[in-house]
Protein backbone atom coordinates (compact mmCIF):
# COMPACT_ATOMS: atom_id res chain seq x y z
CA UNK A 1 0.00 0.00 0.00
CA UNK A 2 1.24 3.51 -0.86
CA UNK A 3 0.50 6.03 1.27
CA UNK A 4 -0.25 10.17 1.07
CA UNK A 5 0.15 12.21 3.85
CA UNK A 6 -2.32 15.17 2.99
CA UNK A 7 -0.71 17.63 5.61
CA UNK A 8 2.45 17.59 7.55
CA UNK A 9 3.72 20.88 9.05
CA UNK A 10 7.20 19.38 8.27
CA UNK A 11 8.64 23.13 8.45
CA UNK A 12 8.08 22.50 12.84
CA UNK A 13 11.89 23.34 14.17
CA UNK A 14 11.10 19.62 16.25
CA UNK A 15 11.49 18.09 13.23
CA UNK A 16 14.62 16.54 11.80
CA UNK A 17 13.49 17.17 8.12
CA UNK A 18 15.94 14.86 6.54
CA UNK A 19 14.96 11.85 8.85
CA UNK A 20 11.34 12.24 8.21
CA UNK A 21 11.53 12.25 4.33
CA UNK A 22 13.80 8.77 4.89
CA UNK A 23 11.26 7.07 7.26
CA UNK A 24 8.53 8.03 5.50
CA UNK A 25 10.16 6.09 2.20
CA UNK A 26 10.68 2.93 4.57
CA UNK A 27 7.12 3.11 5.62
CA UNK A 28 5.59 3.45 1.78
CA UNK A 29 4.27 7.24 2.72
CA UNK A 30 5.28 8.32 -1.21
CA UNK A 31 3.55 11.68 -0.80
CA UNK A 32 3.85 14.36 1.86
CA UNK A 33 1.78 17.78 1.40
CA UNK A 34 3.80 20.49 3.65
CA UNK A 35 1.39 22.72 5.03
CA UNK A 36 2.55 26.09 5.74
CA UNK A 37 1.00 28.91 8.64
CA UNK A 38 3.04 31.81 7.49
CA UNK A 39 4.84 33.18 4.84
CA UNK A 40 8.00 32.71 6.65
CA UNK A 41 7.04 28.92 6.63
CA UNK A 42 5.99 28.91 3.12
CA UNK A 43 8.90 30.27 2.19
CA UNK A 44 11.46 27.73 3.75
CA UNK A 45 8.79 25.15 2.38
CA UNK A 46 9.70 25.70 -1.17
CA UNK A 47 13.29 26.09 -0.21
CA UNK A 48 13.61 22.98 1.26
CA UNK A 49 11.58 20.80 -1.59
CA UNK A 50 13.58 22.49 -3.84
CA UNK A 51 17.10 21.18 -2.34
CA UNK A 52 15.63 18.11 -1.48
CA UNK A 53 13.94 17.14 -5.13
CA UNK A 54 13.98 13.16 -3.80
CA UNK A 55 12.33 11.02 -6.36
CA UNK A 56 11.67 8.39 -3.21
CA UNK A 57 9.22 11.10 -1.52
CA UNK A 58 7.22 13.85 -3.85
CA UNK A 59 6.41 16.97 -1.90
CA UNK A 60 4.09 18.91 -2.61
CA UNK A 61 3.17 22.56 -0.84
CA UNK A 62 0.37 25.08 0.71
CA UNK A 63 1.62 28.89 0.96
CA UNK A 64 -0.64 31.18 3.03
CA UNK A 65 -1.61 32.81 6.25
CA UNK A 66 -3.33 30.46 9.25
CA UNK A 67 -6.24 32.37 11.07
CA UNK A 68 -3.96 33.00 14.02
CA UNK A 69 -1.40 34.92 12.40
CA UNK A 70 -4.00 37.31 10.77
CA UNK A 71 -3.23 39.73 12.93
CA UNK A 72 0.03 40.43 11.33
CA UNK A 73 -0.42 40.71 7.44
CA UNK A 74 -0.19 43.99 5.52
CA UNK A 75 -1.00 44.55 1.61
CA UNK A 76 2.86 43.59 1.29
CA UNK A 77 2.15 40.02 2.74
CA UNK A 78 -0.27 39.67 -0.29
CA UNK A 79 2.49 41.06 -2.82
CA UNK A 80 4.70 37.84 -1.46
CA UNK A 81 2.07 35.09 -1.14
CA UNK A 82 0.98 36.29 -5.08
CA UNK A 83 5.01 35.64 -5.98
CA UNK A 84 4.46 32.02 -4.16
CA UNK A 85 1.94 31.11 -5.64
CA UNK A 86 3.36 31.52 -8.74
CA UNK A 87 5.66 27.69 -7.77
CA UNK A 88 4.21 25.17 -9.97
CA UNK A 89 4.98 23.15 -6.50
CA UNK A 90 2.37 25.31 -4.76
CA UNK A 91 -1.04 23.74 -5.07
CA UNK A 92 -2.91 25.32 -2.84
CA UNK A 93 -3.39 28.49 -0.43
CA UNK A 94 -3.33 27.55 3.07
CA UNK A 95 -4.03 26.94 5.56
CA UNK A 96 -6.13 29.53 5.62
CA UNK A 97 -9.92 30.22 7.52
CA UNK A 98 -11.64 31.53 10.33
CA UNK A 99 -10.37 30.27 13.72
CA UNK A 100 -12.84 32.17 16.29
CA UNK A 101 -12.12 29.64 19.75
CA UNK A 102 -8.79 31.51 20.64
CA UNK A 103 -9.21 34.61 18.66
CA UNK A 104 -5.51 34.75 18.59
CA UNK A 105 -6.05 37.40 16.07
CA UNK A 106 -9.23 39.59 15.85
CA UNK A 107 -12.11 37.81 13.87
CA UNK A 108 -12.30 41.02 11.95
CA UNK A 109 -8.96 40.48 10.43
CA UNK A 110 -9.40 36.93 10.04
CA UNK A 111 -12.19 37.66 8.00
CA UNK A 112 -10.12 40.46 6.23
CA UNK A 113 -6.69 38.18 5.80
CA UNK A 114 -9.48 34.77 4.73
CA UNK A 115 -11.45 37.12 1.87
CA UNK A 116 -7.47 38.48 0.32
CA UNK A 117 -6.67 34.74 0.12
CA UNK A 118 -9.69 33.79 -1.78
CA UNK A 119 -9.18 36.18 -3.68
CA UNK A 120 -5.18 34.99 -4.48
CA UNK A 121 -6.72 31.45 -4.96
CA UNK A 122 -9.17 32.58 -7.66
CA UNK A 123 -6.41 35.00 -9.08
CA UNK A 124 -3.97 32.25 -9.31
CA UNK A 125 -6.31 29.14 -9.92
CA UNK A 126 -5.21 27.15 -6.80
CA UNK A 127 -6.88 25.23 -4.38
CA UNK A 128 -7.73 26.57 -0.68
CA UNK A 129 -6.82 24.07 1.95
CA UNK A 130 -8.95 25.27 5.12
CA UNK A 131 -8.71 25.77 8.88
CA UNK A 132 -11.84 26.43 10.69
CA UNK A 133 -12.96 26.07 14.72
CA UNK A 134 -16.22 27.44 16.32
CA UNK A 135 -16.60 29.71 12.42
CA UNK A 136 -18.30 27.39 10.80
CA UNK A 137 -21.31 29.56 9.39
CA UNK A 138 -19.15 32.79 8.59
CA UNK A 139 -16.34 30.38 6.70
CA UNK A 140 -19.31 28.89 4.72
CA UNK A 141 -20.92 32.29 3.97
CA UNK A 142 -17.75 33.71 2.83
CA UNK A 143 -16.89 29.94 0.89
CA UNK A 144 -20.57 30.03 -1.16
CA UNK A 145 -19.67 32.94 -3.88
CA UNK A 146 -16.41 31.63 -5.00
CA UNK A 147 -16.02 27.88 -4.31
CA UNK A 148 -17.53 26.81 -7.69
CA UNK A 149 -14.82 29.27 -9.07
CA UNK A 150 -12.06 27.12 -7.21
CA UNK A 151 -10.60 23.67 -8.57
CA UNK A 152 -10.80 21.93 -5.21
CA UNK A 153 -11.62 22.89 -1.60
CA UNK A 154 -10.04 20.78 1.27
CA UNK A 155 -11.23 20.86 5.33
CA UNK A 156 -7.63 20.34 6.55
CA UNK A 157 -8.24 18.63 9.59
CA UNK A 158 -12.06 18.45 9.96
CA UNK A 159 -13.55 17.11 13.51
CA UNK A 160 -17.47 18.68 12.86
CA UNK A 161 -20.50 17.17 12.79
CA UNK A 162 -22.46 14.90 9.71
CA UNK A 163 -24.11 17.88 8.83
CA UNK A 164 -21.31 20.51 8.74
CA UNK A 165 -19.70 17.65 6.55
CA UNK A 166 -22.61 17.68 4.51
CA UNK A 167 -22.35 21.38 3.67
CA UNK A 168 -18.72 21.20 2.83
CA UNK A 169 -19.45 18.07 0.47
CA UNK A 170 -22.23 20.19 -1.04
CA UNK A 171 -19.47 23.16 -1.80
CA UNK A 172 -17.33 20.20 -3.44
CA UNK A 173 -14.63 19.84 -0.75
CA UNK A 174 -12.44 17.04 0.07
CA UNK A 175 -12.25 15.78 3.71
CA UNK A 176 -8.95 15.63 5.88
CA UNK A 177 -9.21 12.72 8.46
CA UNK A 178 -6.42 13.06 11.08
CA UNK A 179 -5.53 11.26 14.09
CA UNK A 180 -8.42 12.83 15.97
CA UNK A 181 -10.68 10.14 14.49
CA UNK A 182 -9.02 7.86 16.82
CA UNK A 183 -9.91 8.91 19.91
CA UNK A 184 -13.36 7.26 20.79
CA UNK A 185 -13.81 9.94 23.14
CA UNK A 186 -13.31 13.67 21.42
CA UNK A 187 -13.59 11.55 18.00
CA UNK A 188 -17.19 10.62 18.42
CA UNK A 189 -18.92 13.33 16.64
CA UNK A 190 -16.06 13.09 13.50
CA UNK A 191 -16.26 9.16 14.12
CA UNK A 192 -20.03 9.42 13.22
CA UNK A 193 -19.62 11.77 10.27
CA UNK A 194 -17.12 9.67 8.70
CA UNK A 195 -19.53 6.31 8.61
CA UNK A 196 -21.07 8.95 5.97
CA UNK A 197 -18.11 10.19 4.42
CA UNK A 198 -17.86 9.05 0.70
CA UNK A 199 -14.68 7.42 -0.26
CA UNK A 200 -13.79 10.29 -3.52
CA UNK A 201 -13.68 12.76 -1.19
CA UNK A 202 -11.52 11.26 1.95
CA UNK A 203 -8.17 12.44 2.17
CA UNK A 204 -5.78 10.95 4.79
CA UNK A 205 -3.58 13.23 6.44
CA UNK A 206 -1.51 13.45 10.11
CA UNK A 207 -1.17 17.14 10.85
CA UNK A 208 2.46 16.01 12.17
CA UNK A 209 3.86 16.70 14.06
CA UNK A 210 0.27 17.00 16.23
CA UNK A 211 -2.56 14.87 16.95
CA UNK A 212 -0.76 11.69 17.30
CA UNK A 213 -3.02 8.18 16.94
CA UNK A 214 -4.68 6.95 19.97
CA UNK A 215 -4.77 3.47 19.19
CA UNK A 216 -0.95 3.42 17.85
CA UNK A 217 0.48 2.16 21.34
CA UNK A 218 3.57 3.14 22.88
CA UNK A 219 2.98 6.87 22.46
CA UNK A 220 5.99 8.50 20.39
CA UNK A 221 7.02 11.65 21.23
CA UNK A 222 5.74 13.16 18.38
CA UNK A 223 3.62 12.34 15.67
CA UNK A 224 4.79 12.08 11.98
CA UNK A 225 3.95 10.74 8.27
CA UNK A 226 4.75 6.66 9.05
CA UNK A 227 1.93 6.69 11.38
CA UNK A 228 -0.67 7.77 8.58
CA UNK A 229 -1.65 4.13 8.50
CA UNK A 230 -2.86 4.29 11.83
CA UNK A 231 -5.61 6.66 11.11
CA UNK A 232 -6.35 4.55 7.75
CA UNK A 233 -6.99 1.70 9.97
CA UNK A 234 -9.41 3.66 12.06
CA UNK A 235 -11.46 4.63 9.24
CA UNK A 236 -12.03 1.20 7.57
CA UNK A 237 -13.10 0.28 10.98
CA UNK A 238 -15.53 2.56 11.49
CA UNK A 239 -16.49 2.27 7.89
CA UNK A 240 -16.48 -1.20 7.41
CA UNK A 241 -14.53 -1.67 4.09
CA UNK A 242 -10.73 -3.18 4.11
CA UNK A 243 -7.40 -0.65 5.09
CA UNK A 244 -6.88 -1.61 1.48
CA UNK A 245 -9.98 0.26 -0.04
CA UNK A 246 -9.32 3.44 2.23
CA UNK A 247 -5.40 3.36 1.29
CA UNK A 248 -6.10 3.41 -2.67
CA UNK A 249 -8.87 6.30 -2.29
CA UNK A 250 -7.48 8.23 -0.38
CA UNK A 251 -3.83 8.08 -2.46
CA UNK A 252 -6.04 8.68 -5.79
CA UNK A 253 -7.44 11.56 -4.26
CA UNK A 254 -4.72 13.09 -2.71
CA UNK A 255 -2.64 12.24 -6.23
CA UNK A 256 -5.13 13.94 -8.59
CA UNK A 257 -5.40 17.25 -6.17
CA UNK A 258 -1.78 17.78 -5.35
CA UNK A 259 -0.49 16.99 -8.46
CA UNK A 260 2.09 19.37 -9.56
Amino acid sequence: MRWFDAGVNLMDPRFDKKAVLAESFEHNVTDLLIIASDLDESFAAVKFAKQNNNPDVNLHLTAGVHPHKADHTSQDTWTQLRGLLADKAVCAVGECGLDFNRNFSTPENQIRTFDAQLQLALECQKGVYLHERDAFEQQCKMLKPVFQKLPFLVAHCFTGSTEQMKAYLDMGCYIGITGWICDDKRGYALQESVKQLPMNRLLLETDAPYLFPKNVKPRAKQNTPKYISAIAQKVADIKQVSLQEVAEAAFENARNLFKS
